[in-house]
């Protein structure tokens, strides 16, 4: 009796493992509004430029450990930047507890390794402000 719990246990804990890269997923959209809109933004990870997209607009990135630096652009407006940090998914807590009991730590492995335990701003709004000359300052 106690080898089909330790297998059933067992059992369970291969399935769970990965829980969060299963439910939650590795990826992740993120919706970026400009006031004004029709900003055209980039956003970067690392100092690569992983996407791009035309304000208000939407871009599906990959979860990683690194924030994501967006930076907008509207002709007539300075640039506007807004750092979105990679943060641990509410998820992961509970992943963690039962991963320590049913699978001895695989499944957080798996998921830190798909970037499924990270999440970033699902929505940013960012503010661009009027581009000012140097003829305004005198």
């Amino acid at each position: 009796m106690k080898i089909h719990t330790f297998a059933a246990v067992a059992a369970l804990g291969i399935i769970g493992s990965g829980c969060a890269s299963i439910i939650d997923g590795t990826s992740q959209e993120i919706t970026v509004n400009t006031n004004p809109s029709g900003a055209s933004c980039i956003f970067y990870r690392q100092g690569i430029a992983i996407g791009t997209i035309h304000a208000p607009g939407i871009l599906n990135v990959k979860r990683r450990k690194y924030d994501i630096e967006i930076k907008c652009d509207k002709p007539g407006f300075a640039q506007a930047t807004y750092l979105n940090h990679s943060g641990v998914s509410a998820m992961i807590a509970g992943n963690i507890a039962a991963d320590i009991v049913l699978t001895a730590g695989i499944s957080s492995i798996v998921d830190s390794a798909s970037g499924a335990d990270n999440r970033y701003d699902p929505v940013v709004n960012i503010t661009l402000a009027p581009a000012t000359s140097l003829t305004d300052a005198r």
